[in-house]
């Protein structure tokens, strides 16, 4: 029997806020433990805790982004566990009125091209803290720093079907929040969390099958493997005549494999009920239109843009708004430029080569947008040719000198001189005769073997544009 994966996944993004949701202790990360606490957040008897606008702001931003409702009036509840890094006993989360709800977001896949991701809804919480386990002891220590720190959970209808759409689905919404600057998307230090639902039905059947939920995935690699791996061990299981258990799992990047963390009948009653602490959130139109206006052009919005102002492919202007950085640092880049193309083709290959091979992003570029866009004037002007330019590019990303010092420290300027270049042609035709009958005589693929020789003689500085008719010129 053939199986149809149903998957649904949840995001925990935490919110860009300097302080935490309902106190004024820091947000920064990497503080000693816990030193970003008060007893709000430390869940101390008789404190209250005090909404922070900044967040609600945030959420707003997030569910416009992703075409979600804004609910005018939202609600927050208390989510009931014991956990050692829960210090109040409960968590303050939305839950039965959340502040966004009914979005989408739109995913290009390899199999069926667009697809449209249904968000059933967006609600804000605190985070909790976290354990640190003792690797010699038998012991877990407590950090609250994390807690109370603002999330948004985004949670997807279950329209995805593979681990590959999942993917897709998670880097467009991790781009798309960090386009609007509410979350900073560090994967490794938690900021952006998924967990995962996978079930199987038989391919025709409505109803859903079983599913096993994957907690805390942190990076998009991971998400992938997970449900990859998730998909074989239900479709195994369902193969096999038995049923799927419907548990929560946990994924083991060394093993390849998830493990079983707890199963139904271990799963909490949270006895959600409204916090009495907290009055009933109200947005009203005038704070809807105010973040309305601060909305940055979206990725989709930007590549469209591209394509239509800046003549780019779509593949071209997918790659440079693939983060709000490089997308700013490219338009930078092309301000005084005329071949935008060969500026895209320069960005793709040699700049982002450069950052992957050195490990860094586009804000940690040893090449600023100026210099990158003066190098390649430098290009476009003749001044330099593609060979010199990629010199110059190494040197600039080593030293941080502008490209014009280097050229003239290393001798690169392009040689344009037509008389010059004309007695240099003539010279290699002479010294190689046999070469120069052959080519007469049809073997064309010599034309590269006389360029080189004008290269090695000019040092590489020669102009290609006037080389090639001249060699043409003076063989025909």
């Amino acid at each position: 029997m053939a199986f149809e994966p149903v998957i649904g996944l949840e995001v925990h993004a935490q919110l860009k806020t300097k302080t935490k949701i309902f106190c004024s202790c820091s947000t920064q990360f990497g503080k000693s433990p816990n030193a970003n606490t008060c007893p709000v957040c430390a869940g101390m008897p008789g404190v209250l805790p005090v909404l922070n606008s900044q967040a609600v702001t945030f959420a707003i931003k997030a569910g416009l982004a992703t075409d979600c409702a804004i609910a005018r009036e939202s609600r927050f509840d208390r989510k009931n566990y014991f956990y050692p890094d829960l210090p109040k006993g409960y968590q303050i989360t939305q839950y039965a009125a959340p502040i966004a709800e009914h979005g989408h977001l739109d995913i290009d896949t390899e199999e069926n091209g667009q697809k449209t991701i249904g968000i059933t809804r967006i609600h804000m919480e605190e985070d909790a803290g976290k354990l640190i386990h003792d690797p010699v002891r038998a012991k877990s220590m407590v950090d609250l720093n994390r807690t109370g720190v603002p999330l948004i959970e985004i949670v997807s209808e279950p329209d995805i079907r593979t681990a590959k759409e999942a993917g897709a689905y998670l880097r467009k919404l991790h781009t798309i929040l960090k386009y609007i600057d509410v979350c900073d998307g560090n994967m490794e230090e938690g900021s952006f969390r998924c967990d995962a639902n996978i079930s199987l039905r038989p391919v025709g059947q409505e109803e859903f099958g079983t599913r096993a939920e994957l907690k805390n995935l942190n990076s998009f690699k991971n998400v992938e493997k997970a449900i990859n791996y998730e998909i074989q061990r239900q479709t195994y299981v369902l193969e096999e005549g038995k049923k799927v258990i419907q548990e929560t799992r946990l994924w083991d990047p060394n093993k390849n494999k998830t493990a079983s963390m707890r199963g139904k009948e271990e799963a909490h009653d949270y006895r959600y009920f409204p916090d009495p602490d907290l009055v009933p959130l109200i947005v009203d139109e005038q704070w809807i239109q105010s973040v309305t206006k601060e909305m940055p052009e979206l990725p989709d919005q930007k590549q469209a843009r591209f394509i239509e102002q800046f003549k780019l492919s779509s593949y071209d202007a997918k790659v440079l708004t693939t983060s709000i950085d490089l997308a700013d640092y490219f338009e930078k880049t092309i301000e005084n430029l005329s071949d935008i193309k060969q500026a895209a083709n320069w960005t793709m290959t040699t700049l982002l080569g450069m950052l992957n091979t050195k490990g860094l992003n586009i804000t940690q570029s040893p090449v600023t947008a100026a210099a990158f866009s003066t190098l390649l004037q430098l290009l476009e002007k003749g001044s330099i040719n593609a060979n010199a330019a990629k010199t110059v590019f190494e040197e600039m990303a080593a030293s941080g000198k502008e490209p014009g010092v280097i050229v003239k420290e290393m001798g690169l300027e392009q040689v344009s001189d037509q008389s010059e270049l004309e007695e240099i042609v003539t010279g290699i035709i002479n010294d190689n005769p046999d070469e120069a009958a052959a080519y007469r005589d049809g073997k064309t693929k010599l034309f590269s073997f006389f360029m080189g020789q004008v290269m090695k003689k000019t040092r590489g500085k020669a102009d290609p544009k006037i080389v090639t008719p001249l060699i043409k010129s003076k063989l025909a």
